[in-house]
């Protein structure tokens, strides 16, 4: 059976590879890793209970039902979401609730075919590497074995009290009440729209906000596992409707999470997407010069370098990590993180677990603009007069065959320009893919996905034209590689 973990779990086209038969393999091979010696398993953690949550997909409810059949017939307690939740409010819930483990059903931010699952660590963020290796290795020796999955019956195991329902959001916004200051936003009540792409994260940010005096406006919050025919991915071109609805004059901006909430985007009121690059930016700011928070600094390699310039200005250390937010979390786990994001979206902060997390950030935004009495789009522009410009893009190119990644790296060192745009190239960079950086501090990225068939260029300048020159570059490039 060709289950692979990527980054963040498993994901496949339902009813090709991801089925009911496959789901309980995986399962079954969860219930084997986390018994097994070889789980992490501190004093604290009940080594018998597992969460188990899940998005708004198509069967993504069936399929945590019979995820906790599973996990109940190897003897798990399993409390089970009773509707779906953002992933952020399950990881949460397996920390507060002292669980071993948590499983999250979403394919995230993939297209609507697809459906998935997310593996969680204890300490409520996605699960280490080496515990994801483990799972396969059991999906593995199962199969060989001819060993199929326990199974217990849904209702008799609820009656055991093996499987019991529960609501994450409670105790996931009693812990937001300590990260987010309801008081400054209820001082300036804010008008906006919440855009859910459809997604889990529906309801979340204005359910919180409830009585603040905040006027929000939802759209595409109703249960669609289609996503209306569009990716639930936060990015521009996926965000007519919240354009729309705030030229319209439904909201003074807008916030948008992804499929599963763990992602954040923003429109301004003049519909200008304000991507995470920029909301990240505006965090750090904000953290550090009116909450007087310090620590360090970790951006994946996507990221924008306008962090690098706030970071040196605030004295702060910097950590630059491969794309995938599990980079992110291994730092914050082990030491005293200020601030970690990467460029589709998920981003944290120093308080909260190590996952990336939609309505935190975007409750975080909310409070940013109620504190500074400003506009949206005036903040951005502050910020890009302050430490920018810094204009970015992405390109994705569908591959026509694999790649190899060390050969593509090798490859693209070798043939380095020596400028581009006019501009020199300073440094390059084998983080992830290859990453040159020109000496007035614009960058090209080219490197393949983790969790698709393509290569993906991105590109960073100080003006449209430098950006231009680079993605150019960038494509010529990678199709010569492709």
């Amino acid at each position: 059976m060709p289950i692979h973990f990527g980054t963040d779990g498993w994901r496949a086209v339902i009813s090709d590879s991801f089925t009911f038969s496959n789901l309980r393999m995986v399962s079954q091979a969860i219930a084997d890793a986390v018994a097994s010696e070889h789980w992490d398993k501190s004093d604290t953690v009940d080594t018998k209970k597992i969460i188990i949550g899940y998005d708004t997909r198509f069967l993504s409810d069936r399929f945590a039902g019979e995820v906790a059949r599973v996990l109940a017939a190897n003897g798990f307690t399993v409390l089970l979401a009773q509707s779906d939740s953002p992933t952020p409010a399950i990881s949460y819930a397996v920390k507060h609730n002292n669980a071993i483990a948590g499983v999250m059903i979403t394919a995230s931010h993939n297209a609507p075919r697809y459906n998935g699952l997310k593996l969680k660590g204890g300490f409520g963020g996605s699960a280490l590497p080496e515990q994801c290796r483990r799972v396969e290795v059991y999906i593995n020796d199962n199969e060989e074995q001819a060993r199929g999955p326990n199974l217990m019956d849904f209702q008799k195991a609820r009656e055991a009290g093996l499987i019991q329902k529960f609501n994450p959001l409670p105790a996931y916004f009693e812990h937001l009440r300590k990260l987010i200051n309801t008081d400054i936003i209820a001082e300036n009540p804010q008008r906006f729209v919440v855009d859910a792409m459809y997604g889990s994260g529906r309801g979340t940010i204005k359910s919180f906000l409830q009585g603040t005096g905040c006027e929000i406006y939802e759209i595409r919050n109703e249960m669609n596992p289609g996503f209306g025919g569009v990716h639930p991915e936060p990015i521009a071109k996926y965000l007519g409707p919240l354009s729309s609805a705030v030229s319209s004059g439904f909201g003074n901006f807008g916030v948008v999470t992804d499929g599963d909430a763990d992602r954040i985007g923003a429109m301004d009121e003049r519909g200008n997407f304000v991507d995470p690059h920029k909301i990240m930016a505006l965090s750090l700011k904000y953290l550090v010069e009116k909450k007087k928070m310090s620590g360090a600094v970790v951006r994946t390699v996507s990221t924008t370098r306008m962090i690098d310039r706030l970071a040196k200005r605030y004295g702060l250390k910097l950590y630059e990590t491969p794309v995938g937010f599990n980079h992110i979390a291994d730092y914050m786990m082990q030491e005293d993180v200020l601030i970690g994001g990467e460029e589709s979206g998920g981003i944290s902060f120093k308080g909260h677990i190590p996952e990336g997390d939609g309505p935190v950030m975007g409750l975080l935004l909310v409070e940013m603009l109620a504190e500074s009495g400003k506009s949206l789009g005036e903040m951005v522009d502050d910020l890009l007069k302050d430490v920018g410009p810094a204009l970015y893009e992405r390109a994705d190119l569908r591959l026509s065959r694999p790649v190899a990644k060390a050969e593509m790296v090798e490859f693209l060192t070798k043939q380095a320009p020596k400028e581009i745009g006019g501009e020199a190239v300073n440094e390059i960079s084998q983080r992830d893919g290859v990453k040159y950086i020109m000496a007035d501090d614009s960058w090209l990225l080219i490197r393949p996905s983790g969790t698709e068939p393509v290569l993906r260029v991105y590109a960073e300048g100080r003006t449209q034209e430098m950006v231009k020159d680079l993605l150019g570059y960038g494509k010529t490039v990678a199709e010569s590689v492709v």
